[in-house]
């Protein structure tokens, strides 16, 4: 199907929205008025521009307030529209919105409402122009899409038809079974638009939280199928109000916007992609540093040994158990200090899984290899993460990674282990996309958003996981654009013994983070523990959590650069990842800076 965007749904000036729309695979926009009120380009230059990116004009809006109004009101917007009209045949535009009344000299009168509308459509029709009637979730009379159809469908009026918004339908939880009720060539335009199931004012609701499809609460994708039941054949165009997208780069939010439409597509059954390959686990956490010397000494006293070097790059990897961390201090290290730079991500069939990522949209990453390096296919996740595709299987057309590794002499490393998660810390205004990209590009499933207080400001996190758990990634977001919990992100290492595990970390000269006493002293409040467990806990800065499905033991090595790490000791039964005690762990590593 075609797809369109609302300028509105981007950021920056009306030329800007437009080559980000172009760029990003869109077929036509909505000009918004107000976009278009702000530029310099004439209607007409704007749509020559828009011809020229290939994008079509399908929807000017909107037009506010026209309908069951007194006399002398209509006849004002009867000149104004006159007005529209003439420009919107400039522009090239054939469909205009017209959003019910919300007016307060609005009077509660279909029959009225019905005359004016065909009036307009009269007016309209003049000029080739379509009507699309469309039913504010807080219209002042007319707020249900059934009651806007009902007043289309009286007028009778070839020009006049009805605009169905995922918005307003869903967030008035109207049962949208009904939509099949309406001939589809008479639904003139669908707008879409998810949002999180927020209990606050529906137009606060919509001006400021709305996001793309897949990333909120609503079932968009049934919405879409009782659309598409109708016969509609007119395009799936977004309409999204989001504060976070109007401060963040067009570009790679109307990328964002595309991909959740292609998802969408798919999974209504109107479009085709090639099949999610789901990861089976972590092969690798890659870290780039300046100085290998303080990652180094933080990797010993956790147990892990430097078993291989890179035959061709300066990376070492690092072994414990299952565990894997490589070390790469080459160029392309970044100049803040140590950070987490590329996950690599257990495949049954790595191109599959780069034809999925390229079809929605994700950057493939060029790769420099010397002759006889395993040929890894990569891509980049919103935040810049580098996530490679290694194959599990390891057949004569799926190379090792590991073979591109050359032993070094080394002691073996104590204890088993392997990754438990990885906690990766977005941007901030990549966070819904962050989960759409992870949960549709890989195929996680993601959990519920969770937040998190922090000493200066709050914290938003959800996690994505395949079905066995063996895949845990933590999606976090800072409190604001400046927010310097931006450059904290950890691994999370499972062993069987937490404490035996600190103990032998703090033994090797590494640094815990210490935990406030009053922590423990609450523990002791909620929780009984066997004799000398709790001191334990004390001593060695251990936290404690406990759902239904068992209990959750944690602490975490002091900060090097941007990454820290986490030792875990997780029962079968418990899904979380402590966030109960996030606080705390966040409260300690401000005052530890």
């Amino acid at each position: 199907m075609r797809t369109s965007i609302a300028t509105v749904s981007l950021s920056g000036s009306l030329t800007e929205k437009l080559t980000a729309a172009s760029r990003a695979g869109f077929d036509g926009v909505e000009i918004f008025e107000n976009d278009l009120l702000a530029s310099p380009l004439s209607p007409r230059e704007i749509g020559t521009r828009c011809a020229d990116l290939g994008l079509t004009v399908d929807l000017y809006q909107p037009m506010r307030d026209i309908e069951a109004v007194p006399d002398d009101e209509f006849a004002r917007n009867l000149r104004r529209a006159r007005h529209k009209f003439e420009l919107m045949r400039e522009l090239g535009a054939d469909t205009v919105l017209v959003c019910s009344s919300v007016s307060p000299v609005a009077i509660d009168d279909d029959g009225l409402a019905t005359s004016q509308l065909a009036r307009l459509a009269d007016l309209a029709q003049d000029f080739g122009i379509r009507v699309a009637y469309e039913a504010l979730a807080w219209g002042r009379h007319v707020s249900t899409y059934d009651r806007a159809w009902r007043i289309v469908e009286a007028a009778g009026h070839p020009a006049l038809g009805t605009c169905l918004d995922s918005f307003h339908i869903l967030s008035r939880r109207s049962d949208p079974k009904g939509i099949e009720d309406i001939p589809g060539e008479k639904i003139f335009f669908l707008q879409l638009a998810d949002a999180p199931l927020l209990a606050m004012d529906v137009l606060q609701w919509s001006r400021h939280y709305r996001c793309f499809p897949g990333q909120g609460g609503f079932d968009v994708a049934g919405l879409v199928r009782h659309v598409l039941r109708t016969g509609y054949d007119g395009p799936l165009s977004l309409e999204v109000f989001n504060d976070v997208f109007r401060q963040a780069e067009a570009g790679p939010t109307a990328v964002d916007a595309h991909r959740s439409l292609l998802v969408l597509q798919e999974a209504v059954g109107v479009g085709e992609l090639p099949p999610p390959v789901v990861p089976t686990g972590i092969e690798f956490a890659e870290l780039v540093t300046p100085d290998a010397e303080p990652v180094s000494a933080l990797l010993g006293a956790l147990g892990f040994a430097r078993t291989a070097r890179h035959r061709s790059k300066p990376v070492d990897l690092w072994e414990q158990g299952e565990a894997r961390i490589l070390v790469n201090t080459g160029p392309a290290a970044r100049r803040e200090g140590t950070g987490l730079a590329a996950v690599g991500l257990g495949s049954p069939d790595p191109r599959a899984a780069a034809r999925r990522a390229e079809a929605l949209l994700a950057p493939v990453l060029p790769r420099r290899r010397a002759p006889g390096d395993a040929p890894l296919d990569a891509v980049a996740a919103p935040d810049g993460t580098e996530l490679f595709f290694c194959a599990t299987d390891h057949g004569p057309r799926l190379a090792d990674w590991r073979a591109d590794f050359a032993e070094v002499p080394h002691d073996p490393a104590p204890g088993p282990a392997h990754i438990d998660h990885l906690a990766l810390t977005q941007p901030w205004h990549q966070y819904d996309e962050a989960t759409l990209f992870h949960r549709s590009v890989l195929g996680l499933h993601a959990q519920e958003s969770v937040e998190v207080a922090d000493p200066y400001g709050l914290l938003r996190s959800r996690a994505v996981t395949n079905a066995d758990g063996s895949v845990r990634i933590a999606l976090g977001v800072g409190a604001a654009p400046a927010d310097d919990t931006l450059h904290a992100q950890h691994i999370a290492l499972a062993v069987a013994d937490v404490a035996a595990a600190a103990r032998a970390f703090r033994a090797a000269g590494g640094g815990l983070l210490p935990i406030p006493a009053n922590y423990h002293d609450d523990l002791a409040a909620r929780y009984e523990f066997a004799d000398g467990e709790l001191e334990t806990y004390r001593d060695l800065g251990i936290l404690y959590d406990r759902d239904a499905g068992g209990v959750f033991r944690h602490c975490y090595t002091r900060t090097v650069g941007r990454v820290f790490f986490e030792l875990v000791e997780r029962e079968p039964g418990y899904r979380g990842y402590g966030a109960q005690n996030a606080p705390v762990r966040l409260a300690a590593q401000h005052a530890g800076r």
